[in-house]
């Protein structure tokens, strides 16, 4: 188990509430010019991009449309619900673009055998990312055996990459909207004793998406150990900008096109 002493959460959970969002962290230089090098260089916060489609709508001539954008804007990944990995594999091929995909999505409840089986298929079949999403109702009822378990289920299930000898990446999700501060800062220890490599906002598709203050909490939580992924309302520059200088590495949105051409959509992802 991740330690989760309660004097060390209440201490996170405290150090959190007093600072501010106005400005980088101090002790974070990192962060700070992670946000520096993406206002100056347009690939540079393109590849921290993960390009979505993920509603239940979403069609194949979608995803390849999704394929086209992202090599031309050399976005980090594609991110598609594990119906379209193949596809998406297809489309990509020859490019320095990533597949990602979904598990567990967008509930969370679905059985770690499942979750893990979900994952092992995807990443046969191209996937270099993986985004789990965790045992909400589990984490809430405090059974965080079962949640860091069903994390690490994931983890050993991203084998290695068919292209690679590294497996792929997993990011957890751990739908901050519908979590306390505590909550928030367990699920984020349970995610890195698990091994996992990011900690991620929000599916997008719950009562919230991504804010400062939760990416900020999480990279408190994580250091610089592990990637932060704000999902779910980054609709512009601006807001990705002020993410990554918040602590995000990476951004997933569906408004990617228009982060990149300076413009703004009304997008729910």
């Amino acid at each position: 188990m991740a330690d989760l002493q309660p004097g060390r959460i209440g201490e996170l959970v405290r150090a959190h509430r007093s600072s501010s969002v106005e400005s980088p962290p101090v002790s974070w230089e990192t962060a700070e010019a992670r946000a520096k090098a993406a206002r100056a260089d347009a690939s540079a916060l393109a590849k921290r991009i993960d390009h979505t489609a993920l509603k239940a709508e979403t069609d194949q001539a979608t995803i390849r449309t999704l394929c086209d954008e992202a090599r031309t804007y050399s976005f980090a990944s594609v991110c598609a619900n594990p119906s379209y990995v193949s596809l998406a594999v297809e489309k990509l091929q020859g490019t320095d673009v990533d597949v990602c995909t979904v598990i567990g999505f967008p509930l969370g409840a679905t059985l770690s055998e499942v979750k893990a089986a979900e994952a092992e298929w995807a990443v046969a079949r191209g996937a270099a990312e993986v985004d789990m999403v965790i045992n909400i109702g589990q984490l809430k009822s405090g059974a965080f055996d079962v949640v860091e378990e069903d994390i690490r289920a994931v983890v050993g299930a991203a084998r290695p990459r068919r292209d690679a000898s590294a497996r792929a990446t997993v990011k957890v999700i751990i739908e901050t909207a519908l979590l306390t501060d505590e909550e928030k800062v367990i699920a984020c220890l349970l995610a890195q004793n698990a091994g996992a490599d990011f900690v991620k906002t929000s599916t997008g598709f719950s009562t919230g998406g991504a804010t400062l203050e939760d990416v900020r909490l999480m990279r408190e939580v994580v250091g610089e150990a592990m990637g932060v992924k704000a999902s779910g309302g980054v609709r512009s520059a601006d807001d990705a900008y002020a993410m990554i200088e918040q602590g995000a590495t990476r951004i997933g949105a569906s408004s990617s096109v228009a982060i990149m051409e300076g413009t703004e959509v009304t997008s729910d992802y």
